[in-house]
């Protein structure tokens, strides 16, 4: 399984849906695969971040056609099973992929921003009840795989969510995991008891090293080896000819990459448009690394290589996807060593 193991270093491909038409999103999902990217990871959004961003497709008709034109792991990254969804739709959407292509697919999740799940026109509660929310679905997600596999009905009554009698009646024949995205210690010590991997973006490594132990703690809770448990990364960067071009395309096009403030509640592209006005330059030091010397983010790379994480997804923000992706592919991605 390409992608898919908890030793040994896979790096793949973020294909942000928010930036590119899905037709183009897919093209290049193949075309990273082709120069020794290992698989993907879609976003799951209703809106892009800004309006210069220009796109929003839905995540699992995406991630479909990536199955059919690349052989690597894939999933999203990441869904919120929570607010537009209710999670037992996730988990049909989730297992009728895995089914589609047998182990690769595993199953982001996430607490949900208000910038994807206010749409539905619900109350968005504070961080705490969306993290509770986010364990419930899990639980009736893995509830849905479990009785589906032993091809059992299963039923759900809990605080946020009700679930009737039912199953999911197309399955793969083992589940797909689940890997559930945080940047805060709690809710990883939490991910490591109930699901089976961790997903995180890129931070200050002593903030990672925090988030590994929690989540190691929360593994040995559930009676389960950390080591076999994969740890993902999701990595933005700014690559580009020169440094001019690199600082260009991270202020159009990715601004939100440094916005040093939680952006969970924000509603609209438009009021992240307005704050992207106040956006500097070196807002982006320690959060993004913006250069035209691959080896400067092959160096950064291998710092988070080096903390532990077992796949990594690289995110290029501007439009020079190609360029980039041959560029890491000869220059990048060979060079970085387990």
């Amino acid at each position: 399984m390409t992608g898919v193991t908890a030793s040994g270093l896979t790096v793949g491909y973020a294909a942000m849906l928010e930036q590119f038409h899905p037709t183009e999103a897919v093209a290049l999902s193949a075309y990273a695969e082709e120069h020794g990217f290992s698989g993907v990871m879609a976003a799951d959004h209703f809106q892009p971040w800004v309006p210069a961003q220009g796109q929003s497709s839905f995540v699992w008709n995406v991630l479909s056609a990536v199955g059919e034109r690349t052989v690597g792991d894939m999933g999203p990254g990441v869904t919120a099973p929570t607010f537009r969804w209710h999670p037992a739709m996730v988990a049909q959407a989730s297992a009728t992929l895995a089914a589609m292509y047998p182990g690769r697919h595993w199953l982001g999740l996430g607490s949900g921003e208000a910038l994807n799940e206010h749409i539905t026109a619900q109350y968005w509660p504070e961080a705490p009840e969306r993290i509770n929310r986010m364990f419930e679905a899990i639980d009736i997600i893995k509830k849905l795989f479990s009785a589906s596999l032993a091809g059992k009905d299963v039923k759900h009554s809990g605080d946020f969510y009700k679930l009737e009698s039912t199953r999911l009646w197309t399955m793969p024949e083992q589940a797909p995991p689940i890997l559930v995205a945080t940047a805060g210690p709690i809710t990883a010590k939490r991910a490591g008891r109930h699901a089976d991997g961790l997903i995180t973006v890129g931070a200050p490594l002593e903030k990672i090293e925090g988030l590994f132990g929690r989540f190691h703690d929360g593994v040995r809770e559930s009676g389960r080896n950390p080591e076999d448990l994969p740890k993902v990364l999701q990595l933005h960067l700014s690559w580009a000819p020169t440094d001019e071009e690199a600082l260009a395309n991270a202020m159009h096009e990715w601004p939100n990459g440094g916005m040093k403030f939680p952006k969970g509640d924000i509603r609209s592209p438009f009021e992240f448009e307005q704050m992207a006005k106040l956006v500097r330059p070196e807002d982006f030091e320690g959060r993004m690394v913006i250069s035209a010397d691959p080896d400067v983010h092959r160096a950064e790379i291998q710092k988070y290589v080096d903390l532990g994480f077992d796949r990594i997804y690289l995110h290029n923000v501007g439009r020079n996807q190609r360029e980039w992706i041959e560029t890491f592919g000869a220059q990048v991605l060979p060079k970085l060593v387990r």
